[in-house]
């Protein structure tokens, strides 16, 4: 199964991404902070990252992982509390591939995945 990343400074919100996709067969890993995740992505690129838009300099960070070796095969999830155009904009600009609306809930997570999943299977 494909290796997620989730990166979010609330520990809670971490915690229950982790539970649900782990619960759905995905290997995930969490960060807190925008410096942890280029450094363990330039280490080794997750499958998918979920990346908070809250999380000071997330922008930046997809950026850097779009100019890896690699980094555009990252599908990159930018998690926002509310749907708000700009950011939205902003965020696929910097290199998204997607958004997600918190909190997270265990539906659309299963449905977003599920793509996720069968692609990496294909």
């Amino acid at each position: 199964m494909p290796n997620v990343l989730i990166a979010d400074e609330s520990d809670a919100i971490r915690t229950i991404g982790a539970l649900i996709l782990t619960g759905l067969g995905f290997n995930v890993s969490e960060s807190s902070g925008a410096l942890d995740v280029f450094a363990r992505c330039e280490a080794d690129l997750p499958d998918v990252l979920v990346i908070d838009s809250a999380l000071h300099g997330a922008l930046d960070v997809i950026r850097n992982i779009r100019a890896l070796p690699n980094g555009n095969a990252v599908h990159i999830f930018y998690s926002v509390a509310k749907a708000d155009l700009r950011i939205l904009m902003e965020a696929k600009l910097a290199g998204a591939s997607d958004v997600l609306l918190k909190p997270f809930d265990r539906k659309v997570l299963s449905a977003v995945f599920a793509n996720i999943a069968a692609s990496a299977a294909a």
